[in-house]
């Protein structure tokens, strides 16, 4: 029996970049699939999956409460028309929103997914508790209103669960949003003259990019090139400096559109970040391409290396055992041979978007 099932996010990419594979089986399944989102570049991208898009106006950042109130009114009056038996809800404002909108319009089974916690769980400031602290009663009542709470990393479901913020029945824990391991595959053997260590991520210090620099320094006499991609994020509350990334060791590339090719360029691949991660999406890709990495002993990050196996784990904030566990990798080729090989491994059995699309269709009973 076909079902219809809407995706609600508050960015058309998000959707797109990480839910396009779950819309596509669905839609090969027969059953009726909208897109639930803000007009953006990629409301035809998402048309072409098969699914409808309907548009609604979100703040990202406003934490206004009579402008909040009016968005759930407005999420309300989008999806009660379209007669949902599912709605899936991604990331913070359209968890909390959607789940109460949901509720309301009667809809069977309501699913929120954490995507990670994000910088306000990791930022000391007042500002940062302050959020957090309404977040948690936020999430506490939304997830109250939801059938069921996705996540993507068991760090992240035991803190709800054992905060309270959702009930141990309803939390349901799916590794990632999943990465297609046929795209993502090594496609030549390296040829680079040297040692070629690689970051990408976005411009933020709670990513590592300090740790990454130093490490840096303190190897700038042995023979290795390293490189950082991403752009920095100036609405973030923890971006970096321009001037920070252009000096240094490391060769800064900023936005890049060929990431695939420059992570099968590389011979190893570094993530030192203490960020609220859900499970990086790089990392994954990594993992595909069969890459070594050195990433930190942090939240989502664990969930793709195994310490000694694929890679190495470091402590958060320290540049250097970063640098003596890049060192390690860079002076033994078997070692970077047997990681990148269990790298692959791993993702193909563990974060293949097919594993991840089957979870969440026998969730749906679909």
């Amino acid at each position: 029996m076909s079902k219809t099932i809407g995706f609600l996010s508050h960015l058309d990419l998000n959707l797109y970049l990480f839910r396009a594979p779950i819309i596509k089986e669905l839609v090969s399944k027969g059953h009726k699939v909208y897109a639930i989102c803000p007009s953006g570049d990629k409301n035809d991208a998402l048309k072409s999956l098969g699914c409808e898009v309907v548009n609604y106006k979100i703040s990202r950042k406003g934490l206004n409460p009579f402008a909040e109130i009016l968005t759930i009114k407005k999420i309300y009056e989008v999806i009660k028309p379209l007669d949902l038996d599912i709605l899936q809800n991604f990331t913070a404002k359209p968890n909390i929103y959607g789940s109460i909108a949901g509720k309301k319009a009667n809809i069977p089974l309501v699913c929120n997914a954490v995507t990670g916690l994000g910088s306000f769980y990791i930022d000391g400031s007042f500002k940062s508790k302050v959020v957090k602290t309404i977040m948690n009663i936020l999430y506490k009542y939304a997830n109250s209103k939801a059938n069921k709470c996705i996540f993507q990393n068991s760090d992240d479901m035991n803190y709800f669960v054992d905060s309270g913020f959702v009930e141990a029945k309803k939390a349901v824990l799916i590794k990632s949003s999943g990465i297609d391991t046929e795209a993502f595959v090594s496609q030549e053997p390296l040829k680079n003259e040297k040692i070629n260590v690689l970051m990408v991520a976005r411009a933020i210090w709670h990513k590592g990019i300090k740790e990454y620099y130093e490490a840096a320094k303190i190897l700038e006499n042995e023979d290795i090139e390293f490189i950082f991609i991403g752009d920095t994020d100036n609405g973030n509350i923890s971006c970096a400096s321009k001037d920070f990334l252009k000096n240094g060791n490391v060769k800064w590339l900023g936005h890049r559109n060929d990431i695939k090719e420059q992570i099968d360029k590389c011979n190893i691949f570094v993530l030192p970040s203490f960020y609220g991660e859900g499970v990086p999406r790089t990392l994954l890709e990594a993992a595909s391409m069969g890459k070594p990495i050195v990433t930190t002993d942090n939240v989502g990050c664990r969930e793709v290396v195994d310490d000694g196996v694929n890679g190495f784990l470091v402590p958060v904030k320290d540049s250097q055992v970063l640098a003596k566990k890049i060192k390690i990798l860079v002076e033994n080729e078997n070692m970077r041979k047997e990681f990148g090989k269990a790298s692959r491994e791993k993702a193909l059995n563990e974060f293949d978007v097919k594993v991840v699309v089957e979870q969440y269709l026998r969730l749906y009973n679909v």
